[in-house]
C-alpha cells in the first residue's frame, strides 16, 4: 500500500477475471483516461444460494485515529463512493485523493484520517520545536515549506484547511524565532566574551603583581573552573582571551617559583647559620661563668631569631638541639642558685642575730670609746659572714648604717662642745658687747645722751648673740 492506492480483497469473488480487484490511482497524470472496469463477467450467487433478505446498514459510528490527536469523525472531511473512490470534503468543493478496495468504506475512511493525523503530528512536532526554541528554525520551516508543497497532493482525510493554516504560521514565524535565536546567541557570547575578558584581565593582574602565592594560586584555579564553564564563543575569540590567561599563569608560577626557589637558599642559609650557633651554644653549655655566659646565650638567642627560618623539615630540629645547649646550662646556673640561696638564708639569720646582740650592747651616749670599738668589731662579723638573699639585703643592711650612724651623731655632738672656734666665738660676742656698753657709758658722761643710748642697744644686741653661742656649746 503506497501513499495514493490500497490493494487487497474487496469482497470475495470466483473466477479468473476476478482473483484480484486493484484501487484506480488517486492522482493520475494530465491527458491519461481513467481506467475503466475490468473486463469480464462478474460472480454471481452460488449454486443453490437463494437472495438473502435485507438488512438494514447501521449508521457507522466516528472513527478515532490512532494517535493523540482529538477524535474526530472522517465523514465530516470525506467519503469512499460505491466505486472505491476518495473524495477530500474542502470549503471549496470535494477533492479526488485515491481509491480504497482493501476492505469496508469505514475501514478506508479509518485509514486514511489516520494518515492525516499522522501529518497532524508531524506538524505538531514542528510547532513544539519552534515554541521551545530548539533545534534549527530554518529547518523546521523547511520542513513546513515542503509539507505544504505536498498538501494539494496528500492522500489524507481530515481538516486540511486548518493543517494549511497551521504550516503557514510555522513557515512565517520561524524568521523570527531565527533571529530571536540568533540575537539570544549574540547576546551570550557578548556576554561570555565580556567575562572571559574579565578574568583574563585578574588573572594577568595576579600573574604581574600579586606575592600571596597561595590565596593568588587559589584563585588562578578557580578562574580556570569558571573558565571551562563559559561557552558559546567562537574559536579564533576563545583562542585568544585563553593565550592572555595562559601567558598570566605562567607568569605567576615562574614568579612563584623564584620566589620559593629564592626562599630555599635563605633557608639553607639560615640553617647552615643555626648549626653555627648551636655550636657555640653547645660550647657554653657547661660554662660555670653565671652572669657573663647568660649574657652570652642572650646574645646567641637574638642572633637566632636574626637568622631566618631553616626549611621546614630541619628547622624545628634546630632549635631543639639549641635549646637543649641552652637548657644544660641554665639547669646548672639554677641548681648552683638554689644552693647559693640556702647559703644566703644561712647568713641572714647571723647576720640577724648579730644586729640584735650589737643593737642590745653598743651606747655612744655613755660611752662613745667603747661604742666605736664594739661597732669595729661588729663590722667586721658583718662582712665575715657574707651575701644575704636579695630580698633581704636592704633592710640589713638599713640597720646597720642606723646603728653607724647612732656612733656618728655621738661624735659629732661630743666635737661641737669642745670646738674652739665656738668657744672664741661666743667670747668674742661678749667682749664686743663689752666694749658697746663701755662706750656707751662714756657716751653719757660727755652728755650725748642719744648716742649713749644707741650704744646701749648694740651692746645688748651682741649679748643676747654671745648668750645664743654659749648656750649652744652647753646643749651639745
Amino acid at each position: 500500500m503506497t501513499s495514493d492506492e490500497t490493494t487487497g480483497p474487496a469482497t470475495p469473488a470466483s473466477g479468473p477475471a476476478a482473483d484480484s480487484h486493484q484501487d484506480t490511482p488517486s492522482n493520475p497524470k494530465p491527458g491519461a483516461p481513467k481506467p475503466g472496469p475490468k473486463p469480464g463477467p462478474r460472480p454471481g450467487p452460488r449454486p443453490g444460494a437463494g437472495p438473502k433478505p435485507a438488512s438494514p446498514t447501521p449508521a457507522p459510528a466516528p472513527i478515532v485515529p490512532a494517535t493523540k490527536h482529538d477524535a474526530f469523525d472522517p465523514r465530516e472531511f470525506g467519503r469512499i463512493d460505491e466505486a472505491g473512490v476518495v473524495w477530500l470534503i474542502t470549503p471549496t468543493g470535494e477533492r479526488e485523493i485515491g481509491s480504497w478496495q482493501a476492505g469496508t468504506i469505514e475501514e478506508g475512511l479509518a485509514h486514511f484520517a489516520r494518515r492525516y493525523t499522522d501529518l497532524a503530528t508531524e506538524v505538531e512536532i514542528q510547532e513544539e520545536r519552534l515554541a521551545a526554541r530548539t533545534g534549527d528554525p530554518r529547518k523546521s520551516q523547511a520542513a513546513a515549506k515542503h509539507l505544504l508543497d505536498t498538501l494539494p497532493d496528500a492522500s489524507i482525510i481530515g481538516d486540511v484547511a486548518a493543517i494549511e493554516q497551521r504550516l503557514t504560521v510555522i513557515v512565517g514565524s520561524a524568521d523570527d524565532v531565527a533571529d530571536s535565536l540568533k540575537a539570544e546567541r549574540d547576546q551570550a557570547r557578548a556576554a561570555a566574551i565580556a567575562r572571559k575578558e574579565e578574568l583574563a584581565t585578574e588573572a594577568e593582574s595576579i600573574g604581574a603583581e600579586s606575592t600571596q602565592w597561595k590565596a593568588a594560586g587559589d584563585r588562578l584555579r578557580a578562574i580556570l573552573d569558571e573558565w571551562k564553564t563559559i561557552k558559546g564563543i567562537d574559536r579564533k575569540t576563545d583562542d585568544a582571551l585563553w593565550k592572555r590567561y595562559s601567558k598570566a599563569r605562567d607568569a605567576f608560577n615562574r614568579r612563584r617559583g623564584a620566589h620559593f626557589a629564592e626562599l630555599d637558599r635563605e633557608r639553607a642559609g639560615a640553617k647552615a647559620r643555626k648549626e653555627e650557633l648551636i655550636e657555640r651554644a653547645e660550647a657554653l653549655s657547661s660554662s660555670t661563668d653565671w652572669g657573663p655566659t647568660a649574657g652570652a646565650f642572650r646574645e646567641l638567642l637574638t642572633e637566632w631569631k636574626a637568622a631566618g627560618r631553616a626549611p621546614r623539615d630541619a628547622d624545628e630540629a634546630l632549635w631543639q638541639r639549641f635549646k637543649a645547649a641552652q637548657d644544660v646550662f641554665f639547669a646548672a646556673r639554677n641548681a648552683a642558685s638554689s644552693e647559693r640561696d640556702a647559703e644566703f638564708g644561712a647568713n641572714a639569720t647571723a647576720k640577724i642575730a648579730l644586729l640584735d646582740e650589737a643593737e642590745k650592747s653598743i651606747d655612744p651616749a655613755s660611752d662613745l670609746d667603747g661604742a666605736r670599738r664594739e661597732f669595729r668589731t661588729f663590722r667586721e662579723k658583718w662582712d665575715e659572714i657574707g651575701k644575704v638573699p636579695r630580698d633581704q639585703m636592704h633592710s640589713l643592711e638599713a640597720r646597720a648604717r642606723a646603728l653607724e650612724k647612732r656612733i656618728r651623731d655621738a661624735e659629732d655632738a661630743q666635737w661641737q662642745r669642745t670646738d674652739p672656734e665656738a668657744q672664741a666665738r661666743a667670747a668674742q660676742f661678749a667682749d664686743r658687747a663689752a666694749q658697746l656698753e663701755e662706750q656707751a657709758a662714756k657716751a653719757a658722761e660727755r652728755g650725748k645722751n642719744r648716742d649713749a643710748e644707741k650704744l646701749r642697744e648694740q651692746a645688748a644686741q651682741w649679748r643676747e648673740w654671745a648668750q645664743a653661742a654659749q648656750s649652744a656649746i652647753a646643749d651639745r
